[in-house]
């Protein structure tokens, strides 16, 4: 089963050419959209390649709505290297800022840039009164599998991830040992 290794998603409007290019310019042949795994749905085409340890990769194309472009690398059994996803990270930028998309995330994220963040969520009108914490967990170190982060996320990411989870009208009843946690880890960044 093919895993993701890489996902940038980002928006814009392209040209029938400039989709072309990126055709081109990932080798990709047009119509051939992957027909298996997670995201499958969204995608208008895509490639197989080994990277230098001979993993068995996917390099895609996808598209969501009208002006959603996703560009993604899978993988099936091992994870490809560090320095595979990362020239990958480096050629995915660098073709949504060629094209003149924005960038809403990449994940995983390797800086702040990276991270999608739910804009701030309005104050209950009536104070906040009905508000619980379900969530599993109390101390800081079980959340970042929560807010969709590795334990080894780049420090900045996880900044902005705990400031989005604390913008939300649940932080006000997250658990004490949670909330004093956070706060002590955004006051040594």
């Amino acid at each position: 089963m093919l895993l993701p290794a890489l996902v940038a998603r980002s928006y814009g409007d392209l040209t029938p050419d400039q989709v072309r290019w990126l055709h081109d310019t990932l080798q990709l042949e047009e119509g051939t959209p992957r027909a298996e795994g997670p995201g499958a749905r969204t995608s208008i085409a895509h490639r197989t390649f080994t990277d230098t340890a001979s993993n068995h990769l996917v390099l895609e194309l996808g598209r969501t709505g009208d002006n959603g472009w996703l560009l993604s690398v899978y993988f099936e059994g091992e994870r490809p290297s560090t320095e595979t996803v990362e020239h990958h990270r480096r050629l995915f930028r660098g073709l949504i800022d060629q094209l003149g998309l924005r960038l809403r995330e990449i994940t995983p994220a390797a800086t702040a840039d990276e991270v999608a963040v739910t804009p701030p969520q309005p104050a209950n009108v009536e104070g906040e009164i009905g508000v619980s914490w379900d969530l599993p967990y109390n101390e800081l170190d079980q959340a970042w599998f929560h807010l969709g982060l590795r334990k080894d996320a780049p420090r900045e990411v996880k900044e902005v991830k705990l400031r989005e989870l604390m913008s939300f009208p649940v932080w006000s009843a997250a658990p004490e040992p949670l909330r004093s946690q956070a706060e002590e880890f955004l006051r040594n960044t």
